[in-house]
């Protein structure tokens, strides 16, 4: 029987998906034998186009401040989110299919080095140079990043996963996981959970679906 997916829909430039870094992080080392994890970006801001008014900067500092005091996760605060910033989430999204296409072993820690650029380093990931920065440090070359970043097909599957996400599995917030099996799709969550409730949740799913 072929191993479960479970999908862990969320979005490089989504607090909360920061503050759950250890908990996926924990979940690929606990479960790699039971199911195979597979990241779908989910949208959080496709296709912004104006820069932030101050008092949405506001509201999202305070978020982040709810996220850094919840689970512990590192931010830098000072200067975050300058001014003149547009908060477009679709480049960083676009990047993680991108490499999921060339290296799909090296997904999560790109993933994760899109977390923690924005978050710790208040790199600009919005930004293509940034990005190609990024998978250049995990060994992925510009020559191959670029063609793929930059083609129809990998905007397409962007896309595509953002509509299935939101359309056909009704996901309204990051993070989320999906257990799929050759039988069903189950929406495992949606929003920040701690690994010790998560637990009990996959480990439900994988005794009722034979995997346990």
């Amino acid at each position: 029987m072929e191993k479960p997916v479970l999908w862990y829909i969320a979005d490089p430039m989504c607090s909360w998906c920061w503050g759950f870094a250890p908990v996926i992080e924990k979940i690929q080392q606990e479960y790699s034998a039971s199911l195979t994890m597979k990241i779908m970006p989910g949208g959080l801001r496709p296709g912004m186009n104006t820069p932030l008014l101050p008092e949405k900067r506001a509201q999202i500092l305070h978020h982040w401040q709810s996220v850094h005091t919840t689970t512990g996760q590192p931010f830098t605060f000072e200067n975050a989110l300058p001014e003149g910033f547009i908060y477009d989430t679709e480049p960083a999204c676009r990047s993680v299919v991108s490499v999921s296409l060339i290296e799909p072993e090296k997904v999560f820690p790109f993933f994760a080095e899109i977390q923690r650029a924005f978050y710790v380093e208040r790199e600009n990931v919005t930004q293509f140079a940034i990005l190609k920065k990024l998978a250049a440090d995990l060994n992925i070359p510009e020559s191959r990043f670029t063609p793929v970043f930059q083609s129809d097909e990998t905007k397409q599957r962007t896309l595509a996963g953002f509509q299935r996400a939101a359309q056909q599995w009704g996901i309204n917030g990051f993070p989320a996981l999906v257990a799929e099996s050759e039988t069903d799709c189950y929406l495992i969550t949606v929003g920040f959970r701690p690994i010790e409730a998560l637990r009990r949740l996959l480990d439900t799913w994988l005794q009722q679906h034979g995997f346990n």
